[in-house]
């Protein structure tokens, strides 16, 4: 059966399914960056920022370039992020011991306690929507959460980014 729409046909269940979650994600998604933004911003950083420091402090250590990946921003936008952690006193740079044209990035005692204040709030808003699941509900969801994560970092950087309109389109 197909289903048609102003612009796009829907031939199978799966073309349906994705769409669906497709929507459903970037619902999610949108709540989450307000709710990041509006819990962040009253700590000193912004919402880049806490990002940066969760990497450290989950991850450990990093070069500027892996933080950069991990972050999905270029590497001059990530020095920025970091400069002004580092102005802020949450992390520090020191010297890569196996490569003197990198540094080291490591989390402060300040720093850490900071993102530890963050999560937690967090955490504790996460807790209140997860209360409202069934038990069962709750492993299915954060299994499913699980491996759309896998999956779509899987796919990052496999397909080259299009911001024309591409060959099929013009």
């Amino acid at each position: 059966m197909t289903v048609k729409t102003p612009s796009i046909t829907y031939d199978t269940a799966l073309d349906r399914d994705t769409r669906d979650l497709y929507a459903a994600l970037t619902d999610l998604v949108r709540l989450y960056q307000f709710r990041d933004r509006n819990v962040i911003c009253c700590h000193d950083v912004s919402v880049t920022q806490c990002y940066a420091l969760h990497a450290l402090a989950r991850k450990g250590s990093m070069t500027l370039g892996t933080l950069a990946n991990e972050l999905m921003l270029d590497k001059s936008t990530a020095s920025r992020v970091v400069e002004t952690l580092e102005r802020k006193g949450y992390v520090r740079r020191t010297p890569h011991p196996e490569d003197a044209r990198a540094v080291r990035l490591d989390v402060t005692a300040k720093g850490r306690a900071l993102h530890e204040r963050v999560e937690r709030e967090l955490v504790a808003e996460e807790r209140g929507i997860m209360a409202n699941l069934d038990p069962e509900v709750r492993r299915a969801a954060i299994g499913v959460v699980r491996d759309l994560a896998r999956l779509a970092a899987a796919r990052v950087g496999r397909e080259a980014a299009c911001c024309a309109p591409c060959a099929d389109e013009a």
